[in-house]
C-alpha cells in the first residue's frame, strides 16, 4: 500500500472532524443567533466560562434579550460594535433585570451597569467607546466577582 493511500482515511477523518468543529462554532439558540464560548477572567485570575448568543445585525442588536422570561447563569448575549463605538441601552420588553458590561478593544471591562430594571426607559450608556456589550443574568456579576478591568474574551 501506497503512503498516499494509507494517509486518505486520516485526511477523511480530518475533514469530518473539521466540519464537526465549524457545525460546533455554528450551534444555534432557540431565537437563531449563533452561539460562542465567552470567558472572563478576573484580576485574581478566576475564569468564569459562558455560552453567549452573538447578535451581530442591527435586527438582532436591537431585538437583544427581549421578552425572554429567564436567561441562564452560564448564558448570555454578546452585542459586537464594529467599529468600537459609544453604545446605548435600553431594558425596553426586557422582562429580567440584566448586567450590562462594556467591553473595551482591548477586551477589558470598562464599566458595569448592575442588576438593570425590567421594562424601563432609561438609556444604559458607556462611558466610553467600546468594542462590544455583554448581557448576563441580573446579579451574576457580583456573584462572581466580575469588575471593571477583568478580560473579556470569545470568538471574534
Amino acid at each position: 500500500m501506497s503512503l498516499a493511500a494509507a494517509l486518505l482515511p486520516l485526511h477523511f477523518m480530518s475533514a469530518a472532524c473539521q466540519s464537526q468543529a465549524s457545525e460546533a462554532q455554528l450551534q444555534r439558540s432557540v431565537a437563531g443567533l449563533q452561539q460562542v464560548p465567552l470567558t472572563v477572567t478576573t484580576a485574581a485570575g478566576k475564569v468564569h466560562r459562558f455560552t453567549v448568543e452573538v447578535a451581530r445585525t442591527q435586527e438582532e442588536q436591537a431585538q437583544g434579550l427581549m421578552n425572554r422570561q429567564s436567561v441562564a447563569a452560564d448564558a448570555g448575549m454578546i452585542f459586537p460594535m464594529v467599529p468600537p463605538r459609544p453604545a446605548s441601552f435600553w431594558m425596553k420588553n426586557t422582562l429580567v433585570p440584566l448586567d450590562i458590561i462594556f467591553v473595551r478593544p482591548d477586551g477589558t471591562i470598562a464599566s458595569i451597569e448592575e442588576n438593570t430594571v425590567p421594562l424601563s426607559l432609561e438609556p444604559v450608556m458607556s462611558t466610553e467607546p467600546v468594542a462590544a456589550v455583554l448581557e448576563l443574568a441580573g446579579g451574576r456579576s457580583a456573584e462572581l466577582g466580575i469588575k471593571g478591568g477583568d478580560r473579556v474574551s470569545w470568538p471574534r
